[in-house]
């Protein structure tokens, strides 16, 4: 195994030119706090993410790899605000990445047997039963075929959605969506809530401490928020610019997407009111919004994609068995999402990591999120790679931009050649 190469930040970074490999003096040993980590056979994806901060304006952000369970690369650039840089620590709200999260704590659980993959939700959650819901089951839920897409005018207010409680006691009343039964829909902002209530009405526990005891404690690593804590608050980096879908501000192109068949899905899954002013609200790290309010660093998601990868185990500490991830990686429905208006094939809780080529791997699953964030594990090369920035992307487009895609595809093609 090729040893990596340590960098550590030497002097004044000049502005222009951020966080470029060259700026950074080798330095042999162990990784410390404030070094980064490029093993050589990744030097080719390190420049290529170097090359994406290079001027304030650009925002910022962080990218880790691990290959085989061993991290390969952990490295990060540009400017978490306009006065400040993106440290180590620095952490972004990362949207529906979070997803994936959520997904992985309900995997945990089901492998234990808490969970029934095929078990009606109401068996957990008899409210959910309500409305003609009552064989919904969990997968269907996993695979957003559960009908219950709209978050807009879910609950009355612009802040109403930060209400934990009455939110899903209105996703327990309502009633789902005929399509659901033909194919997905896309739960771009409910799905958090649904996976959050089953959760805690199987553990008894606050979604929370979940997370900290399936995901953040046993891969040793914090930052898994859903709730940010007020004495982390300094580490999230400040999102820009506002989210403009179509070029248009957030209001108009809500009216206009609503009014539009193809679209009307999308902007009642995906455009509460005043969600472009609510992002970057702080009230939302006081929330629980597990479907894109989710604030990590690419280091934890990394690491948890990175076990997931390598077959279970990372560090000598078993996290899930083989047999949980082959089920994880099946494509469970494969059709046309009438949200999305494209093909889609969900995984349980994943979908198939977006790469900028014509073939894309077959054993992988993940999740992007709005604006360019996202992280994945590919089964076939052992490979995981997550990427958070606060330079949000292509506008509302909802599983991310070609960043990460590109990011992705190179990577991929080092980790074949390792």
């Amino acid at each position: 195994m090729t040893t990596g190469a340590v960098f550590e930040p030497v002097g004044q970074v000049a502005s222009g030119s951020v966080g470029a490999p060259e700026q950074f003096g080798p330095r042999p040993g162990r990784t410390a706090p404030t070094e980064m980590l490029v093993d050589p056979r990744f030097l080719r994806l390190a420049d290529a993410f170097f090359s994406l901060y290079r001027r304030p304006h650009e925002g910022g952000g962080a990218l880790t790899a691990y290959l085989h369970g061993e991290k390969v690369l952990d490295i990060w650039s540009g400017w978490s605000a306009p006065d400040r840089r993106w440290a180590r620590d620095t952490m972004a709200l990362s949207f529906s990445t979070g997803k994936g999260v959520a997904s992985t704590v309900v995997h945990r659980l089901a492998e234990r047997g808490a969970i029934d993959y095929f078990a009606p939700v109401a068996q957990y959650w008899p409210e959910f039963a309500a409305n003609g819901k009552e064989d919904i089951t969990v997968a269907d839920v996993l695979t957003h075929r559960a009908g219950l897409h709209r978050v807009r005018g879910l609950v009355p207010g612009t802040h109403g959605i930060l209400d934990y409680e009455a939110t899903v006691a209105a996703l327990a009343v309502a009633t789902p969506d005929r399509r659901r039964v033909g194919g997905s829909g896309y739960h771009a902002v409910t799905y958090g809530w649904l996976v959050a209530e089953l959760v805690q009405r199987v553990t008894g526990l606050p979604f929370v401490e979940v997370v900290e005891r399936e995901i953040a404690a046993p891969l040793g690593e914090p930052d898994f928020w859903y709730r940010v804590p007020h004495d982390e608050r300094g580490r999230i980096a400040k999102l820009f610019p506002r989210l403009t879908p179509l070029g248009l501000n957030w209001g108009a192109s809500a009216a206009v997407l609503c009014r539009l068949g193809p679209t009307r899905g999308l902007a009642e899954a995906a455009m509460p009111a005043g969600f472009d002013r609510l992002v970057r609200d702080p009230a939302v790290h006081d929330s629980v919004m597990p479907g894109w309010n989710g604030v990590f660093t690419a280091r934890s998601l990394a690491r948890m994609y990175g076990a997931i990868a390598a077959g279970g185990t990372i560090d000598g500490v078993r996290f899930l068995d083989a047999a949980t991830i082959d089920e994880m990686a099946r494509v469970r429905v494969r059709s046309r999402d009438y949200v999305l208006g494209v093909p889609m094939a969900w995984r349980l809780g994943y979908h198939q990591p977006i790469f900028a080529s014509i073939q894309r791997p077959r054993g992988a699953l993940g999740h992007y999120g709005v604006g360019g964030s996202g992280a994945y594990a590919d089964l076939d090369t052992g490979l995981s790679l997550a990427f958070v920035t606060n330079r949000l992307g292509a506008g509302a487009v909802p599983l991310g931009d070609l960043r990460l895609a590109r990011l992705a595809e190179l990577a991929r093609s080092l980790a074949r050649r390792a």
